[in-house]
């Protein structure tokens, strides 16, 4: 019996490969989870009034394309975040959580083929893997464009070469960047879509940490392609409650764009999606039209940075990030500092080389360690003051 190739040169995905690396040694200490951006923070406590009260709807197939209360909230949302009249009937999809968008988008949108050869999509290095595996899944080449120091923790796609940028059908871009918590200014957007336009490619806005920031809210690509002008097709965009709400596990992401292109993506997701059961659209619904808790949760990150700045400010190339909750620490070696954390502190972190894929031998995620700062703040303020006696001491 012969299984598909396509997918046996994956590298290990970070989270086993991190078990593999800690578990076989014991805790130095109390252990402090500070590996994955799973929110810990409260959601809101009305949440699950709102699914008791809908619950009659478990009794029923949810609809494919939504709940049209669900899709009106997006849209709301999305007019009071970044001034955009969108449709409900036309420019807004939920999904089962944003991988599920992110995952289908190049195979509904991105064709077999460019200029008559194989095409590509561009992605940043370090990357949310998903974005590899769905190029490869579409029939496109990934290719892993750096986002370094050297250019503000965002990938520089004009420096790709010409031959790679006529070939490519789409990028991915993070904003609040996963790791580094960069964000994508109105200058980036305009001149990635200058770019997408003159070489006729999509972009896939993964827009997931947009309201976890320190001051300024995270410009938008739709916001800014609707000042542009540009074509309303060439942005696609994603949009999550588990960050901006600490809903994770409800699963209630949506994805935004123009009307042809939503056709498609709703089209693959009739044959292929997942809908969320209708008592948890309607509560979706609910967290995406209130704000109050947002601003609350906002507060409490802000609280966090202003910890992590106090401990970790002096350490030589600690840069703190502009929005997400993702701290990028330099090291080293990364795969060597989580181990040594592990097993002298009992603070568990993720090497950044794990995050990030090797070209032409080297990994930009080598020299660094993601931490996530997503633990109550006495927990975290624990894990951050372990992390700067055991590797920045004084």
């Amino acid at each position: 019996m012969k299984f598909p190739e396509r997918f046996s040169n994956l590298p290990a995905y970070a989270f086993p490969r991190l078990r593999a690396l800690l578990d076989v040694h014991e805790a130095g200490g109390d252990v402090v989870h500070m590996t994955i951006g799973e929110p810990k923070h409260a959601f809101p406590t009305w949440v699950t009034n709102v699914i008791s009260e809908h619950a009659a709807g478990f009794n029923r197939y949810p609809p494919n394309e939504g709940a049209i209360e669900l899709r009106q909230a997006f849209c709301d949302w999305s007019q009071r975040r970044y001034g955009l009249a969108l449709d409900p009937e036309t420019n807004v999809m939920p999904v089962n959580g944003t991988r599920e968008g992110l995952y289908n988008a190049p195979m509904a949108l991105c064709p077999e083929t460019k200029n008559g050869q194989r095409p590509v999509v561009l992605m940043p290095n370090p990357l949310y893997q998903v974005y590899m595996l769905a190029s490869i899944s579409s029939g496109a080449d990934p290719i892993f464009v750096d986002a370094t120091a050297e250019t503000n923790y965002l990938p520089d796609y004009a420096s790709q070469p010409v031959e790679i940028l006529d070939r490519t059908v789409a990028v991915y871009i993070c904003s609040p960047a996963n790791p580094q918590g960069a964000v994508a200014d109105w200058t980036y957007w305009t001149e990635l879509l200058k770019l997408a336009e003159k070489h006729d490619f999509r972009i896939f806005a993964d827009e997931c940490y947009s309201e976890i920031y320190r001051d300024t809210p995270p410009t938008g690509a739709l916001e800014v392609a609707a000042e542009m002008g540009a074509d309303p097709e060439r942005v696609v965009a994603f949009h999550s409650l588990s960050k901006r709400s600490n809903l994770p596990g409800l699963r209630s992401g949506f994805v935004t764009g123009g009307p042809k292109t939503m056709n498609e993506i709703r089209q693959l997701r009739t044959y292929a999606g997942t809908p969320l059961p209708l008592p948890l659209q309607m509560a979706a619904a609910a967290v995406w039209n209130d704000e109050e808790h947002v601003v609350e949760n906002r507060a409490l990150y802000q609280e966090k940075f202003a910890i992590v700045d106090s401990i970790l400010g002096d350490v030589p190339g600690y840069v703190s990030p502009e929005a997400g909750f993702f701290l990028w620490l330099p090291v080293e070696d990364g795969e060597a500092v989580a181990l040594k954390l592990w097993k002298e502190t009992g603070v568990r972190v993720l090497p950044g080389a794990y995050l990030a894929q090797d070209v032409d031998g080297v990994n930009p995620g080598t020299g660094y360690i993601r931490v996530a700062i997503v633990a109550p703040k006495v927990e975290m303020t624990r894990g951050i003051q372990a992390i700067r006696d055991c590797l920045y001491p004084q």
